[in-house]
């Protein structure tokens, strides 16, 4: 759901980060994330007492190895708006994307998570409102269909197809399986229309990298 255009926030110079691959938060948009190792425990109860605010940031290399991997210098920060205990040090929260956020640098702490300085100039989605897109909705659905049907994904099209189109890309992009850079690419996209088009462009890439076309039959997507 998109905030309300009424509704503002003001938006920190710094902010903890979650380093996660493969996972973007879009503005307006919602993230569920189970929580379950000690740092990122105590990051949730540190953000409940504060201002609930959680940088979302994907590392460049996937390391399990290393602490404190690389990160990609363009993130998505959320507000808790939702935290269950589901077991002993156990949470479930839902983040509602806030805005998009550059790293300048990050501080050096004491905390077992990791904090940076968060630049928000570069974006103009800083409340968190979904914004009005011009998206070619049956190519992309047609496409979507076949690539989820190549690799045996099933999706509830009843609720894609009534979604609105800025909801629909930026819940697609987030939620389909792409590699690191072609997420953070979607990311980093400057308006929801060129989301669109770029998200298109790379599941059409996908299917034809597997040998299939999204033209060779007709969708009943609308």
């Amino acid at each position: 759901m998109a905030e309300s255009a009424t509704t503002r926030l003001t938006l920190p110079p710094v902010i903890p980060v979650f380093p996660l691959t493969g996972v973007i938060l879009l503005p307006g948009s919602n993230l569920p994330l189970n929580i379950f190792e000690p740092r990122y425990l105590q990051m949730v109860r540190d953000a409940v007492t504060s201002d609930g605010l959680i940088g979302m940031v994907q590392p460049k290399v996937r390391d399990p190895e290393d602490p404190a991997p690389e990160l990609y210098t363009v993130g998505g920060v959320g507000k808790i708006d939702d935290l269950a205990e589901t077991g002993t040090n156990r949470f479930a929260i839902r983040l509602r994307g806030i805005a998009r956020f550059e790293i300048t640098d990050e501080l050096s702490t004491t905390m077992p998570y990791r904090k940076v300085h968060a630049d928000w100039s570069r974006f103009g989605d800083t409340q968190g409102a979904l914004t009005p897109a011009d998206v070619d909705r049956r190519r992309l659905l047609a496409t979507l269909s076949s690539y989820l049907e190549q690799r045996g994904l099933d999706a509830d099209y009843d609720a894609i197809s009534e979604a609105p189109d800025d909801v629909l890309v930026n819940t697609l992009s987030m939620i389909i399986p792409l590699a690191a850079p072609e997420k953070q690419a979607l990311l980093e996209a400057g308006s929801v229309t060129d989301r669109g088009t770029m998200l298109e462009a790379l599941l059409r890439m996908a299917l034809i990298e597997d040998g299939t076309d999204s033209n060779e039959k007709p969708s009943n997507l609308h």
